[in-house]
Protein backbone atom coordinates (compact mmCIF):
# COMPACT_ATOMS: atom_id res chain seq x y z
CA UNK A 1 0.00 0.00 0.00
CA UNK A 2 0.84 3.63 -0.17
CA UNK A 3 1.37 5.72 2.86
CA UNK A 4 0.01 8.87 1.70
CA UNK A 5 -2.83 11.68 2.02
CA UNK A 6 -3.07 11.72 -2.05
CA UNK A 7 -1.93 8.44 -3.61
CA UNK A 8 0.42 9.63 -6.20
CA UNK A 9 -1.16 7.22 -9.12
CA UNK A 10 -3.96 9.99 -9.10
CA UNK A 11 -4.39 10.85 -12.96
CA UNK A 12 -1.27 9.46 -13.92
CA UNK A 13 -1.99 9.07 -17.79
CA UNK A 14 -2.46 13.28 -17.64
CA UNK A 15 0.41 13.62 -15.32
CA UNK A 16 2.66 11.55 -17.80
CA UNK A 17 1.57 13.18 -21.30
CA UNK A 18 2.60 16.27 -19.10
CA UNK A 19 5.82 15.19 -18.48
CA UNK A 20 8.68 15.64 -20.69
CA UNK A 21 10.08 12.92 -22.89
CA UNK A 22 13.14 14.46 -23.71
CA UNK A 23 15.21 12.46 -21.28
CA UNK A 24 18.74 13.93 -22.24
CA UNK A 25 18.26 16.87 -19.45
CA UNK A 26 20.82 18.06 -17.60
CA UNK A 27 21.12 20.20 -14.00
CA UNK A 28 21.90 23.58 -16.27
CA UNK A 29 18.20 23.13 -17.22
CA UNK A 30 17.23 24.23 -14.79
CA UNK A 31 20.45 26.74 -12.98
CA UNK A 32 19.64 29.85 -11.20
CA UNK A 33 22.31 31.76 -10.37
CA UNK A 34 20.79 33.71 -7.29
CA UNK A 35 19.77 30.67 -6.31
CA UNK A 36 23.12 28.24 -6.59
CA UNK A 37 23.48 27.48 -2.52
CA UNK A 38 24.04 25.16 -0.28
CA UNK A 39 21.66 22.68 0.17
CA UNK A 40 21.63 22.63 4.35
CA UNK A 41 20.73 26.13 4.11
CA UNK A 42 17.12 25.24 2.48
CA UNK A 43 16.49 21.90 4.85
CA UNK A 44 13.50 20.01 4.12
CA UNK A 45 10.46 21.00 5.71
CA UNK A 46 9.42 17.83 6.85
CA UNK A 47 8.78 16.87 10.60
CA UNK A 48 11.66 14.09 11.59
CA UNK A 49 9.06 11.63 12.19
CA UNK A 50 6.30 12.74 9.47
CA UNK A 51 4.91 10.07 6.71
CA UNK A 52 3.31 13.54 5.19
CA UNK A 53 4.72 13.42 2.03
CA UNK A 54 6.47 16.97 1.32
CA UNK A 55 6.91 19.34 -1.70
CA UNK A 56 9.79 20.34 -2.62
CA UNK A 57 12.25 21.72 -5.16
CA UNK A 58 15.66 20.50 -6.47
CA UNK A 59 18.54 22.78 -5.14
CA UNK A 60 21.04 24.46 -7.61
CA UNK A 61 24.11 22.72 -5.55
CA UNK A 62 25.78 22.77 -9.18
CA UNK A 63 28.53 25.46 -8.31
CA UNK A 64 29.64 27.26 -11.51
CA UNK A 65 33.01 26.93 -12.19
CA UNK A 66 35.74 27.72 -15.15
CA UNK A 67 36.99 24.39 -16.13
CA UNK A 68 38.84 23.37 -19.12
CA UNK A 69 36.99 20.35 -18.96
CA UNK A 70 32.78 20.85 -20.44
CA UNK A 71 32.10 17.05 -19.26
CA UNK A 72 32.93 18.21 -15.48
CA UNK A 73 29.99 19.28 -12.92
CA UNK A 74 30.94 21.07 -9.86
CA UNK A 75 28.71 20.52 -6.92
CA UNK A 76 28.28 20.79 -2.87
CA UNK A 77 26.60 18.54 -0.38
CA UNK A 78 27.59 18.23 3.59
CA UNK A 79 29.93 20.88 3.27
CA UNK A 80 32.28 19.09 0.64
CA UNK A 81 33.13 19.95 -3.09
CA UNK A 82 32.21 17.04 -5.54
CA UNK A 83 33.48 17.22 -8.58
CA UNK A 84 31.44 14.56 -11.41
CA UNK A 85 32.77 13.31 -14.96
CA UNK A 86 29.94 12.86 -17.08
CA UNK A 87 29.83 11.20 -20.43
CA UNK A 88 27.25 11.43 -22.80
CA UNK A 89 28.20 8.18 -24.53
CA UNK A 90 25.80 5.98 -21.96
CA UNK A 91 22.71 7.75 -20.06
CA UNK A 92 24.33 6.35 -16.76
CA UNK A 93 26.97 8.38 -16.76
CA UNK A 94 25.17 11.74 -16.76
CA UNK A 95 23.86 12.92 -13.66
CA UNK A 96 19.86 12.91 -14.16
CA UNK A 97 17.18 14.71 -11.64
CA UNK A 98 16.48 11.60 -9.28
CA UNK A 99 20.17 11.84 -8.31
CA UNK A 100 20.06 15.59 -7.02
CA UNK A 101 16.70 14.91 -5.71
CA UNK A 102 18.33 12.31 -3.43
CA UNK A 103 21.16 13.60 -2.35
CA UNK A 104 19.54 16.87 -1.25
CA UNK A 105 17.10 14.66 0.60
CA UNK A 106 19.82 12.72 2.40
CA UNK A 107 21.55 15.83 3.04
CA UNK A 108 18.69 17.35 4.69
CA UNK A 109 17.56 14.45 6.46
CA UNK A 110 19.96 13.05 8.42
CA UNK A 111 18.17 12.69 11.78
CA UNK A 112 15.59 10.44 9.59
CA UNK A 113 17.60 8.31 7.55
CA UNK A 114 20.80 8.10 9.36
CA UNK A 115 23.54 6.83 7.06
CA UNK A 116 26.49 6.75 9.73
CA UNK A 117 28.02 3.40 9.41
CA UNK A 118 25.28 1.52 7.86
CA UNK A 119 25.74 -0.83 4.58
CA UNK A 120 24.40 1.18 1.89
CA UNK A 121 24.38 -0.15 -1.51
CA UNK A 122 23.25 2.33 -4.85
CA UNK A 123 22.04 0.46 -7.90
CA UNK A 124 22.27 1.93 -11.39
CA UNK A 125 24.56 4.20 -9.39
CA UNK A 126 25.58 5.73 -12.61
CA UNK A 127 27.97 8.58 -12.18
CA UNK A 128 27.97 7.90 -8.31
CA UNK A 129 26.96 11.58 -6.94
CA UNK A 130 24.48 9.59 -4.88
CA UNK A 131 26.67 6.91 -3.58
CA UNK A 132 29.43 10.21 -3.17
CA UNK A 133 27.17 11.79 -1.13
CA UNK A 134 26.29 8.72 1.26
CA UNK A 135 30.07 7.94 1.27
CA UNK A 136 29.88 11.68 3.35
CA UNK A 137 27.25 11.06 5.52
CA UNK A 138 29.28 7.97 6.69
CA UNK A 139 27.99 5.26 5.04
CA UNK A 140 29.83 1.33 3.72
CA UNK A 141 28.55 2.16 0.17
CA UNK A 142 28.95 -0.29 -2.61
CA UNK A 143 28.09 1.46 -6.20
CA UNK A 144 26.97 -0.71 -8.51
CA UNK A 145 25.91 -0.56 -12.65
CA UNK A 146 26.82 -2.20 -15.89
CA UNK A 147 29.78 -2.96 -16.85
CA UNK A 148 30.17 -0.23 -19.83
CA UNK A 149 29.46 2.62 -16.88
CA UNK A 150 32.36 1.32 -13.87
CA UNK A 151 35.28 3.04 -15.54
CA UNK A 152 33.92 6.62 -14.82
CA UNK A 153 31.62 5.87 -11.92
CA UNK A 154 34.77 4.27 -10.14
CA UNK A 155 36.70 7.33 -11.37
CA UNK A 156 34.13 9.79 -10.03
CA UNK A 157 34.19 7.49 -6.67
CA UNK A 158 37.85 7.77 -5.88
CA UNK A 159 38.41 10.87 -7.06
CA UNK A 160 35.95 12.87 -4.45
CA UNK A 161 36.28 10.61 -1.47
CA UNK A 162 40.23 9.71 -1.73
CA UNK A 163 41.12 12.17 0.57
CA UNK A 164 37.93 12.06 3.10
CA UNK A 165 38.19 10.89 6.50
CA UNK A 166 35.11 8.03 5.54
CA UNK A 167 34.70 4.17 4.84
CA UNK A 168 36.12 3.00 1.64
CA UNK A 169 33.59 2.92 -0.84
CA UNK A 170 33.28 -0.38 -2.99
CA UNK A 171 32.50 -0.19 -6.92
CA UNK A 172 31.03 -3.54 -8.11
CA UNK A 173 29.32 -4.79 -11.63
CA UNK A 174 25.64 -5.51 -11.25
CA UNK A 175 23.25 -6.38 -14.55
CA UNK A 176 19.85 -6.65 -12.69
CA UNK A 177 18.39 -9.80 -12.24
CA UNK A 178 21.43 -11.86 -13.39
CA UNK A 179 23.26 -13.35 -10.72
CA UNK A 180 22.32 -12.24 -8.00
CA UNK A 181 22.81 -15.06 -5.40
CA UNK A 182 25.76 -16.08 -6.72
CA UNK A 183 27.50 -12.54 -6.82
CA UNK A 184 25.83 -11.02 -4.02
CA UNK A 185 25.06 -14.00 -1.87
CA UNK A 186 22.72 -13.25 0.82
CA UNK A 187 24.27 -14.68 4.12
CA UNK A 188 26.91 -12.41 3.48
CA UNK A 189 25.33 -9.20 1.87
CA UNK A 190 22.76 -7.52 3.81
CA UNK A 191 22.11 -3.89 3.90
CA UNK A 192 20.55 -1.26 5.56
CA UNK A 193 19.71 0.99 2.94
CA UNK A 194 19.06 0.61 -0.79
CA UNK A 195 19.41 3.60 -3.01
CA UNK A 196 18.11 4.47 -6.43
CA UNK A 197 17.76 7.13 -8.80
CA UNK A 198 16.43 7.76 -11.90
CA UNK A 199 16.87 3.65 -12.56
CA UNK A 200 13.37 3.62 -14.16
CA UNK A 201 12.79 5.14 -17.92
CA UNK A 202 11.88 3.92 -21.03
CA UNK A 203 14.14 0.70 -21.32
CA UNK A 204 13.58 -3.29 -21.23
CA UNK A 205 14.61 -4.01 -18.02
CA UNK A 206 11.81 -2.99 -15.46
CA UNK A 207 10.75 -6.66 -14.82
CA UNK A 208 14.53 -7.20 -13.82
CA UNK A 209 14.88 -3.86 -12.12
CA UNK A 210 12.35 -5.29 -9.90
CA UNK A 211 13.45 -8.34 -9.19
CA UNK A 212 16.68 -6.68 -7.84
CA UNK A 213 15.00 -4.32 -5.69
CA UNK A 214 12.85 -7.58 -4.23
CA UNK A 215 16.00 -9.42 -3.79
CA UNK A 216 18.06 -6.88 -1.85
CA UNK A 217 15.62 -5.37 0.04
CA UNK A 218 15.45 -8.05 3.20
CA UNK A 219 13.73 -7.57 6.29
CA UNK A 220 14.81 -4.76 7.63
CA UNK A 221 16.51 -2.96 4.90
CA UNK A 222 15.14 0.68 3.67
CA UNK A 223 14.77 1.23 -0.31
CA UNK A 224 14.94 4.91 -0.91
CA UNK A 225 13.81 5.61 -4.57
CA UNK A 226 14.04 9.10 -6.79
CA UNK A 227 12.88 8.95 -10.13
CA UNK A 228 11.63 11.22 -12.61
CA UNK A 229 8.20 10.11 -13.80
CA UNK A 230 8.06 10.66 -17.21
CA UNK A 231 5.90 8.04 -18.89
CA UNK A 232 2.90 5.84 -17.81
CA UNK A 233 5.27 2.96 -17.25
CA UNK A 234 6.81 4.47 -14.84
CA UNK A 235 3.55 5.16 -12.86
CA UNK A 236 2.42 1.04 -13.91
CA UNK A 237 6.61 0.12 -12.62
CA UNK A 238 5.47 1.84 -8.85
CA UNK A 239 2.03 0.08 -8.89
CA UNK A 240 4.08 -3.05 -8.98
CA UNK A 241 6.59 -1.77 -6.08
CA UNK A 242 3.47 -1.02 -4.43
CA UNK A 243 2.04 -4.52 -4.75
CA UNK A 244 5.39 -6.11 -3.26
CA UNK A 245 6.60 -3.36 -0.61
CA UNK A 246 4.97 -0.95 1.91
CA UNK A 247 5.84 2.43 0.37
CA UNK A 248 5.26 5.77 1.38
CA UNK A 249 5.63 8.98 -0.73
CA UNK A 250 8.41 11.17 1.25
CA UNK A 251 8.86 13.88 -1.24
CA UNK A 252 7.68 15.15 -4.34
CA UNK A 253 9.67 18.10 -6.78
CA UNK A 254 6.69 19.33 -9.03
CA UNK A 255 9.40 21.35 -11.16
CA UNK A 256 11.37 18.27 -11.96
CA UNK A 257 8.43 15.57 -11.88
CA UNK A 258 10.23 13.86 -9.35
CA UNK A 259 9.16 12.29 -6.48
CA UNK A 260 11.00 10.41 -3.61
CA UNK A 261 9.76 7.21 -2.24
CA UNK A 262 10.89 5.14 0.81
CA UNK A 263 9.86 0.99 0.43
CA UNK A 264 10.12 -1.80 3.32
CA UNK A 265 9.65 -5.94 2.54
CA UNK A 266 5.92 -6.16 3.90
CA UNK A 267 5.27 -8.71 6.69
CA UNK A 268 3.89 -11.67 5.85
Amino acid sequence: MISTQQSPFLNKTGRAADCQTEEEETCEDQYDPENCTHGSEHASTAEANSDSPVTLKILQNWVPKISHYFDKEHYTYAGHQIVIQESIEHFGAVVWPGALALSQYLESNQERFNLKDKKVLEIGAGTGLVSIVACILGAYVTATDLPEVLENLSFNISKNTKDMNTHKPEVRKLVWGEGLSEDFPVSTYRYDFVLASDVVYHHTALEALLATMTYFCQPGTVLLWANKFRFSTDYEFLEKVSNIFDTTLLAEFPESNVKLLKATMRKN
